[in-house]
């Protein structure tokens, strides 16, 4: 587990922006099942995280008028229970973190993977995810 203080700033970045961390099973739970859209991003320690992933995250929803009704966040390494709760509602996707999922009515309807996020840059996935509210929110 990573400790604290390496964390908490990390953290910061998206909870500073509107997101609700998720740090238990039920508060995944009742977040992913919930009437409406939910984004959730699975945050890292990793570079993309810090370079791509959550820039990307911020700059989408503070760049539409179409937004999800929730925008959670739980961190792997370190929210272990929560985590393995999200990755549950992620199946059949393999455990990929950072990942941006996005929810509606309890549906995965969109997924953005570590593999999508490594090597491009913040606007891209921020493009990305724009054009998944759009369709979704």
């Amino acid at each position: 587990m990573y400790p604290a203080e390496i964390v908490i700033p990390m953290k910061a970045e998206l909870t500073d922006n509107g997101f609700d961390e998720l740090v238990t099973p039920d508060e995944v739970d009742a977040a992913l099942k919930s009437e409406g859209t939910t984004l959730v991003m699975i945050n890292s320690v990793c570079g993309c995280a810090a370079g791509s992933a959550r820039p990307a995250v911020v700059m989408a929803v503070n760049n539409t008028d179409k937004k999800p009704d929730r925008l959670t966040t739980s961190f792997a390494g370190f929210d272990l229970a929560a985590v393995n709760r999200v990755r549950e509602h992620l199946l059949p996707y393999p455990p990929s973190s950072p990942a941006i999922a996005l929810f509606k009515d309890g549906q995965l309807v969109h997924i953005v993977e570590r593999h999508q996020i490594e090597g491009r840059p913040a606007q891209v996935i921020a493009r990305n995810l724009i054009a998944a509210f759009e369709s979704y929110c």
